[in-house]
């Protein structure tokens, strides 16, 4: 990835804060989708400037089947196509293997010639480092596997554990 995308790594992001989507507790990759187009101000805002929405299940055609990319982005500084997997579970190793043919088929079919290789982020409720660093290690796509969460510690709950430190830390 860094050298297809030198920048990339001042660009995304391991972690992602999506609190302003106020999903319910259980939801749906559906469910998650249409929040993230519902306030896709703030999630463009959450990801970093330069991102160019291109849309939402958006359609490619391989041999004679449809498919469809939960969320297409352009990045004007990287000059790319970003295709973004949405996932409710933890990282899987074959989420990687889709996100890549997602990626082959954009920079077959719908890349522009002076554009650079497509990204591909799959998005995660949790991921686990070693199985994303087995998963990643062989892979030659520019791909990140990146988490996100829905909700920020309780802010109450955060002021009574400072306040329990603070107490211990006075003792000693």
């Amino acid at each position: 990835m860094r050298e297809i995308h030198p920048k990339a790594n001042e660009v995304f992001k391991n972690n992602y804060v999506l609190d302003f989507l106020a999903l319910p507790t259980k939801f749906s990759e559906k469910t998650l989708r249409k929040s993230i187009l519902e306030n896709l101000k703030q999630f463009i805002l959450e990801f970093g400037k330069d991102f160019t929405f291109v849309g939402e299940e958006y359609r490619v055609q391989v041999g004679m089947k449809d498919f469809y990319i939960d969320l297409l982005f352009f990045h004007r500084e990287l000059q790319c196509l970003v295709a973004i997997d949405l996932k409710i579970t933890d990282f899987k190793p074959e989420y990687l293997g889709k996100i890549e043919f997602y990626l082959e088929a954009l920079d077959r079919d719908v890349k522009k010639e002076h554009e650079k290789p497509s990204v591909g982020i799959v998005l995660c409720k949790n991921k686990d480092e070693k199985v994303v660093e087995y998963s990643l290690s062989r892979s030659m796509s520019p791909t990140l596997i990146s988490k996100y969460q829905t909700e920020l510690f309780d802010k109450k709950l955060l002021e009574n554990k400072l306040d329990e430190y603070f107490k211990i830390a006075e003792k000693e």
